[in-house]
């Protein structure tokens, strides 16, 4: 099995806040999205972008992303530029809506002389990138990720933010097919009111039923519960253990069929417990 990297927790951090940075060396968040977009003010591009790129390689063996601004902003291009050389674990580019813009931003960090590992993270957030999720995802193999802009996505379809987001489970489903059958990891969105710790949780809860590889977060109060939900819990080590060991045992005995706990097991079980232990293993590192 190829080996997993936790991404149960991603926390953006403000590129124009030279102390949030200093701040995100001790936040055990999986990775950080150092941030141009959203939390930079328009007279303070410039200095966040350098003081961004040259903080790149201060986290260690973290994986640290630089989110650029749209591309239909004046501050994309030299975002990409600057980000290129920097040579981050990836690019965060906000609302992509289709597989030419994938194509341009690819084309962007090559010319820029972004190393290899430096890969493209997608925002889908619009209806746009709801309708056209797999032809994004499938559009390179640079692009490794997509991210969930719920956010922006509510606000484009008018809807409301409720327990639950039922307004918004469509257009996840859709990017969720999209990642799968396309063999790449999907962050969920964030959460926007980091004092209801309770409804975080729930909301966690929820991004991993639906399958999500984990989280972006907008507090560093959130790594914690969005890292212990995200992770694979004890009893589900426990018994992805037992199915593997179940499995393995019967095949040496020519046995074709297999229970544990009073389930049968097929070989779609021990993938599924492989990829657990692979998790938590990669989670434990």
């Amino acid at each position: 099995m190829t080996e997993l990297k936790p991404r149960r927790s991603v926390l953006y951090m403000p590129g124009a806040n030279e102390r949030a940075l200093e701040k995100a060396k001790t936040i055990p968040a999986d990775a950080l999205i150092l941030d141009l977009e959203d939390a930079v003010s328009p007279d303070a591009k410039e200095a966040a972008r350098d003081r961004v790129c040259a903080a790149v390689g201060n986290y260690g063996s973290r994986e640290v992303t630089i989110r650029v601004n749209g591309l239909d902003t004046e501050w994309h291009d030299a975002d990409l530029r600057a980000a290129a050389a920097a040579g981050p674990a990836a690019v965060v580019v906000p609302k992509v809506n289709s597989a030419a813009e994938v194509h341009n931003i690819e084309r962007a960090l090559e010319l820029g002389g972004a190393p290899d590992h430096t890969k493209i993270w997608a925002m889908v957030e619009t209806p746009v990138a709801m309708l056209h999720a797999e032809e994004i995802a499938a559009a390179s193999e640079r692009l490794t990720v997509l991210v969930m802009g719920t956010n922006d996505l509510a606000k484009e379809l008018h809807a409301e933010f409720v327990p639950g987001r039922g307004p918004l489970l469509g257009g996840l489903s859709l990017c969720l097919l999209a990642a799968r059958a396309t063999g790449k990891v999907i962050l969920d969105g964030v959460y926007n009111d980091v004092k209801d710790l309770e409804g975080f949780e729930a909301e966690c809860e929820q991004g991993r039923q639906y399958g999500f590889d984990g989280k972006t977060l907008i507090h560093p109060a959130q790594v914690e519960p969005c890292n212990r939900i995200f992770a694979p819990s004890e009893e589900e080590i426990d018994r992805s253990r037992r199915i593997i060991e179940a499995f393995e045992e019967a095949q040496k005995e020519g046995r074709g069929v297999v229970t544990v706990d009073g389930r049968m097991i097929e070989n779609l079980h021990v993938e599924n417990a492989r990829r657990v232990l692979a998790l938590a293993e990669a989670v434990k590192s």
